[in-house]
């Protein structure tokens, strides 16, 4: 599918009777929602359609219509700089939900920050909320918070010898590093290392190395798209025993389609999103989660995932500043409104950002999730 720009204003939602005149708030927004990392844009994207014609069902924005103008840059970080720079400069957005992946997305930030427009970002990686840009948040758990969860489980299941396995794009590189920050702090010493490119088919010879290194306990994939399922399934074909933990990056249901059976076993951290009908009542998160889910899955007729859940949490966190600001026009009330986000209950997490921390999710926002008979569950 070739590159196109897709304007969904609030005339091509379900409703008829808004058009594009109406609308008096406009958000941009850049999406993978085709190429390698479709998995993460098109539930992103989905979502946001979803959502925009909700908050135009019930009137707007404090009595303002909204459009949403969407950009598929295909993975690729010069389109993403390319659609951002017509979102501000031709389109004239009030904000933006943009960058799919880590790559993406540090092609978009530098933007925003020169146009002062409020940014809320889906990257994985640690990089695209710190160091601290003043008009940039994201909604998605970091690599290296993932990297702590894993320690913290390896701790407790007393496996500290590891190797490490990571791809080479930008997000399983950044979480490779980010890993090896914490490495000390948890007591976890690597053993090993090897790495796969994004379009590597087999990744059986890293995986026979990681195999014949005496002492391993078990084994991290930083990695996201098809390449960790690759890994899984190979994983399996070499009759590898130790546990296999992913990223959070893994984080859909097309990751246990890809790998199969083989996935079963494996554990990541993830939000509660996946397991939201097993939370228990008691769990803040479970009213938000499950009807997140019921409404995505009913629209859709696809499972849910974590990256739409993202675009969620970042889309009501926008519409809640905005509202606080008294509209969109003053785009810096409605950054200093999202920096003052506090309690809020998402699919990623309660979220409480301040002006140090522009994601405002700590370690308590991931679960720990084993894979059993194709389905996510709690890890024990």
């Amino acid at each position: 599918m070739n590159l196109l720009r897709k304007v969904f204003a609030v005339a091509v939602f379900v409703f008829a009777s808004a058009t594009v005149a109406d609308a008096q708030i406009k958000i941009g927004a850049v999406l993978s929602v085709t190429g390698p990392a479709s998995f993460l844009g098109d539930p992103e994207k989905r979502t946001l359609e979803i959502y925009a014609a909700e908050i135009n069902k019930q009137g707007g924005i404090n009595g303002q219509k909204l459009e949403v103008v969407i950009y598929d840059d295909g993975g690729d970080p010069n389109q993403a700089r390319t659609f951002a720079t017509r979102l501000i400069e031709e389109d004239k957005v009030d904000a933006l939900l943009a960058g799919s992946t880590t790559a993406t997305t540090m092609a978009i930030i530098p933007l925003a920050e020169e146009a002062k427009i409020p940014l809320i970002n889906f990257a994985g990686a640690v990089v695209a909320a710190d160091p601290k840009f003043k008009w940039n948040f994201k909604t998605p758990h970091t690599d290296l918070m993932a990297c702590e969860k894993i320690f913290v489980d390896l701790q407790k299941r007393k496996l500290t010898k590891i190797a490490i396995i990571s791809g080479t794009d930008a997000f399983g590189k950044s979480m490779r590093d980010q890993c090896m920050t914490v490495v000390k702090k948890y007591g976890i010493e690597v053993l090993h290392e090897e790495t796969y490119g994004p379009r590597d088919s087999d990744m059986t010879p890293q995986l026979t190395n990681i195999k014949a290194k005496a002492g391993v306990q078990a084994v991290v994939n930083t990695g996201f798209g098809q390449g960790p399922a690759i890994v899984t399934r190979n994983y399996r074909q070499l009759g590898i025993l130790v546990p296999l933990y992913q990223s959070h990056g893994v984080g859909s249901k097309q990751y246990i389609d890809l790998a199969g059976d083989a996935a079963n076993g494996v554990r990541l951290p993830a939000a509660a999103l996946l397991v939201a009908t097993i939370l228990p009542d008691s769990d803040p998160q479970k009213k938000i989660v499950v009807a997140y889910k019921t409404k995505y899955e009913a629209d859709t007729k696809q499972p849910v995932s974590t990256f739409g859940g993202h675009m969620y949490d970042g889309f009501m966190i926008m519409i809640e500043a905005m509202k606080r600001a008294g509209g969109a026009k003053d785009k810096a009330k409605v950054r200093d409104e999202i920096e003052k986000t506090k309690n809020f209950i998402g699919t990623g997490g309660v979220v409480n950002m301040s002006p140090t921390d522009h994601l405002g999710l700590d370690l308590t926002a991931f679960k720990m999730l084993e894979i059993k008979n194709g389905n996510w569950t709690l890890a024990e």
